[in-house]
């Protein structure tokens, strides 16, 4: 495993994970994962409205659908101190405005500092060169635990 990887596997290990989401809107799937955040104590349960309204604000300048039925919704908020990861899996799909109008079913997103730029890009971009692999995102579909979840993600292969 590479040193990006490493880094990449030790940031996911301190996240949230959600195997099965709820929700069936953008809306909803942003709120649930604010409802994660405060059921982990990542956030206090009196920020989770400001966290849920930084997420939607920054999905209202440009949606973070991408293709292949991931998106990584991302905010910049002073509530955390540190980088803060989610994975969430959704089995019906979500529509999200995605680069290929399909629907989202894997959510990686993030919470970070506003004057931690760096590692807010430096994750954004690792996760997103990862799941570009079909494999990867095949793997991460059929996870049902954090381990799981991790080592599809960051386990070393070859991209595709």
């Amino acid at each position: 495993m590479n040193d990006q990887l490493k880094e990449l596997s030790v940031l996911l290990s301190n996240g949230v994970f959600a195997p099965s989401m709820k929700a069936s809107t953008k809306e909803g799937i942003l709120a649930e994962l604010s409802d994660l955040l405060v059921a982990s104590g990542k956030i206090k349960a009196e920020n989770r409205d400001s966290v849920l309204s930084a997420l939607v604000d920054r999905e209202s300048k440009m949606s973070t659908g991408m293709q292949y039925g991931l998106a990584i919704p991302h905010a910049k908020s002073d509530l955390v101190a540190k980088l803060v990861t989610m994975i969430a899996i959704s089995s019906e799909g979500v529509e999200f405005g995605s680069l290929d109008g399909a629907p989202a079913t894997i959510f990686v997103a993030t919470l970070s500092p506003r004057a931690d730029a760096n590692s807010h890009i430096k994750f954004l971009a690792e996760v997103s060169r990862q799941l570009s692999s079909r494999r990867i995102r095949e793997q991460l579909l059929s996870a049902k635990t954090k381990e799981e979840m991790i080592l599809a993600i960051c386990g070393a292969r070859d991209a595709d």
